[in-house]
Order: structure tokens, then sequence, then C-alpha cells
């Protein structure tokens, strides 16, 4: 079930970086010029309030954490980060080659 749930989330985050890259795609062709939005900026936009609250939370937790990887991770471009995620989950939850999910029946 879990093994489910994550795959799921998994095509959820590879659909919002395909959605993400029309988005800067048809953005770059209106401006004739390649415009790629940062996460950081996806995020903002989505919910101002929680990612000013996030940002808190991990400042005060770990400080070093939110200057040398969330940091760089919100200046990335959101398709590049989102297929990241996603694909990573994807490779997490897949079947190994020696284990089969059914019994061998004899």
């Amino acid at each position: 079930m879990i093994r489910f749930v994550l795959r799921l989330v998994g095509l959820l985050l590879l659909a919002g970086a395909f959605a993400a890259a029309v988005i800067d795609s048809a953005r770059s062709l209106a401006d004739q010029k390649v415009e790629l939005s940062s996460m950081g900026t996806a995020l903002a936009y989505a919910s101002p309030a929680k990612f000013a609250q996030i940002q808190t939370y991990v400042v005060h937790k770990a400080p070093m954490l939110w200057d040398v990887v969330v940091v760089n991770a919100l200046y990335a471009p959101a398709t590049l980060d989102l297929a990241v995620l996603g694909a990573g989950l994807f490779y997490l939850t897949r079947r190994r080659a020696g284990r089969d999910a059914r019994p061998q029946i004899r």
C-alpha cells in the first residue's frame, strides 16, 4: 500500500514537471527568450504563507541545510526539481530483480 502511494506521488510529481515544462516553453515562445521558473517562485505563488513558515522551520532546526541544500533547490528550475523527485520516488519503489511478488507454485 505504501509503495502504491509513493508511486502515485511520484507520478503526480512527474505530471507537475511536465506541466511546468509546458508553461515555461509557452512563456519562452511568447517572450522570444528562454525563461524558466524557479521552484522557489512556484512555491511562493502556490502558497506564500506556508512557504514563509517552512523557511522559518528549516532555518530554526537545521540552518546549514537551508543554506547549502534548500536554497540551491529553490533556485533550480521547477521542471528539474519535480522531475528528479518523481523519478527518485519511482526508483525507490521499483521491484527488485531477485524478488518476485508472487511465490512460485510447484
